[in-house]
């Protein structure tokens, strides 16, 4: 099996424009050629489906107790990105122990031929739920935004990150800001913090620019990359595409799905 790339996408809280970043980050790679499936790892709030204006008529939580395979939650969104929508509204999926975490990510070895790309969209927050799945990824992707509660989140996730679990390298993309001034003080803000007082090392992986066609879009349930494909963000999200196409894959077996539920599963059981 070739090696799959595995990309968790987070933010420290809810309203950065994670799932947003998810769903047209995953759409502009398909476009690109890559097999993507994404999945929504906010397993009591899920929002992808949503967000797209689908359906579907099973979910994770049917994976988990017995009445579906993997194989049949994935419905296809825009550009042939795969999606596996999980349920919203249920308090039980919000709660997983480390089994129901590994029997999630344990079924995607039924799907991983189909597959270059797995993105995963997280909860907000730094509950055990979200830190297994960023943990167990082999790139983490944090969306900011320059407001106070954003940075100060992201600090908080950061220093989890970094202070209990070991991650030393974490990606950075500044969503919704106005100019590129804006970018490059939202971002050395966050590096200076965190260079202070924590072993870490951030990465600035680009910038989705402040445009009015992604609250458009999110009215109309449709992605901004194929609904405005010239509008600012589109063009945003075809770049950061680009660079995520020249991150290296590791030829070892963390590049492969079997680390992902080998490191999850050691992750829980040590919480």
């Amino acid at each position: 099996m070739n090696p799959i790339q595995v990309i968790a996408v987070t933010g420290g809280k809810g309203g950065v424009g994670k799932t947003n970043v998810s769903v047209n980050l995953g759409i502009a790679l398909s476009r690109k050629g890559r097999r993507v499936t994404l999945l929504d790892a906010d397993l009591g709030l899920a929002n992808v489906d949503v967000l797209l204006g689908l359906k579907p008529t099973s979910t994770l939580k049917n994976v988990l107790d017995g009445t579906a395979k993997l194989q049949d939650v994935l419905i296809e969104g825009p550009e042939g990105l795969h999606i596996v929508p999980a349920a919203s509204g249920l308090t039980e999926m919000a709660s997983l122990g480390p089994v129901e975490h590994a029997g999630i990510i344990g079924a995607f070895s039924e799907i991983a031929h189909q597959m270059d790309v797995l993105l995963i969209d997280t909860a907000a927050g730094i509950s055990s739920e979200v830190t297994s799945f960023l943990c167990a990824a082999q790139e983490i992707l944090m969306v900011v935004c320059d407001e106070p509660a954003s940075m100060t989140d992201a600090y908080a996730l950061i220093k989890v990150l970094n202070t209990h679990h070991g991650v030393q390298t974490i990606r950075i993309v500044s969503n919704m800001v106005r100019g590129e001034d804006d970018r490059a003080a939202l971002f050395d803000k966050l590096r200076n913090v965190t260079s202070r007082f924590l072993d870490v090392n951030l990465i600035d992986a680009g910038t989705i620019p402040f445009d009015d066609n992604l609250r458009k879009s999110v009215q109309r349930q449709q992605p901004v990359f194929t609904q405005y494909p010239n509008s600012p963000a589109a063009k945003a999200f075809s770049k950061l595409a680009d660079q995520i196409d020249s991150w290296p894959i590791p030829a070892q077996p963390s590049g492969h799905l079997e680390f992902f539920v080998d490191r999850l599963v050691r992750d829980n059981r040590a919480s």
